[in-house]
This record gives structure tokens, sequence and C-alpha cells, in this order.
């Protein structure tokens, strides 16, 4: 444990954050999830939904830091990809 009490209050920050973060990464799963279901059961229409309400939440994560920008595009495009590949 830090005995500084700078130390200390980072101790309590760091893990104030990390709580912080594991939430919008489990947000970010869960609206993931949320489009990947009605996917594999052929629903266009649920998924085109679930993918415009996706897709902020994934903008927000990459812009926070938590995932790349680069995964949040990767994984727009994918679930996008799929969705059309749904379609035809």
């Amino acid at each position: 444990m830090a005995n500084i009490a700078s130390a200390r209050k980072r101790a309590r920050q760091s893990m104030k954050n990390r709580a912080h973060n594991m939430a919008l990464r489990s947000r970010f799963r869960t609206y993931m999830k949320a489009v990947l279901k009605p996917l594999r059961q052929g629903d266009v229409e649920a998924a085109r939904e679930a993918y415009s309400q996706a897709v902020p939440i994934i903008d927000k994560t990459a812009n926070k830091g938590l995932i790349h920008k680069n995964k949040a595009a990767r994984h727009k495009s994918r679930l996008n990809q799929r969705i059309r590949a749904l379609q035809a």
C-alpha cells in the first residue's frame, strides 16, 4: 500500500477509473451482442435497429480511448457487412 498521500489518492482514483472503464467496456460488449443475436436468428430489421443503436456506443468507447479507433471501425464494418449479407 502507498505511504505518501498523493500515492494513496492516486490509488483511489485508479480504482474508481478502472471501475468506470470496466462499466463502459461492458456496455460496449452488450451492444455488440445485441446486434449479433438477431443476426444469428436471421432478423434483419431487428439487427439493423440494434446496429443503429450500437454505432454511437462503439464510437464513444473509441473516443474515450477504451478501444482503438481502428478496432471500432473494424467492428462497425463487420457488423454492417453481416447485415447486408443477410439482406441479400
